[in-house]
C-alpha cells in the first residue's frame, strides 16, 4: 500500500491524533456538490465511468485535492445544466463544500476551484402526436 500523505486535524494530541486521507476530503466534496441546484454531473475519468456502470457509486468523481504548505486546495469539475446562472452556481459549490468540510472535519480551506466543463442541453422527448 502506497504512502498516502495524510491531513492533520487536531492540535490537541493528549488522547491521539486526528488524520484524515485526502481521498475522504474528495469525497466529503463531491457528495456536497452534487447537492447544489444546477449541478447535471460531475466530470469523471474512464475508471470512475466503468466503475460506474458495474453499480459502484464514485463519489470522488471531478474532485481533487491538493495538500500544500499552506493549506488545502480543491478542484472541482462540473457539467451544469443548460440554462443556469453559472456564477451563482459555482458560488453556492464553494460555499457549499467549505462549510460540509467545515463542519464535518474542522479544515478550513484554502481554495475551492469550481471548473466548468460543460453543458447539458435538454433532450426534448417526443411523443406520436408531436410528428
Amino acid at each position: 500500500m502506497s504512502e498516502q500523505p495524510l491531513l492533520e486535524v487536531s492540535d490537541n494530541t493528549a488522547l491521539g491524533k486526528v488524520e484524515i486521507a485526502p481521498e475522504v476530503i474528495e469525497v466529503i466534496a463531491g457528495i456536497s456538490a452534487t447537492e447544489v441546484e444546477g449541478i447535471f454531473a460531475m466530470r469523471g475519468n474512464f475508471a470512475s465511468g466503468v466503475a460506474e456502470r458495474l453499480g459502484k457509486k464514485a463519489h470522488s468523481k471531478g474532485v481533487k485535492v491538493e495538500l500544500t504548505d499552506d493549506g488545502v486546495i480543491i478542484d472541482i469539475f462540473v457539467i451544469l445544466n443548460f440554462g443556469v446562472s453559472i456564477p451563482h452556481v459555482a458560488q453556492k459549490i464553494q460555499t457549499n463544500i467549505r462549510q460540509t468540510l467545515a463542519t464535518m472535519t474542522a479544515i478550513e480551506l484554502q481554495e475551492v476551484n469550481v471548473h466548468v466543463v460543460g453543458i447539458h442541453m435538454e433532450e426534448k422527448e417526443y411523443t406520436e402526436t408531436e410528428e
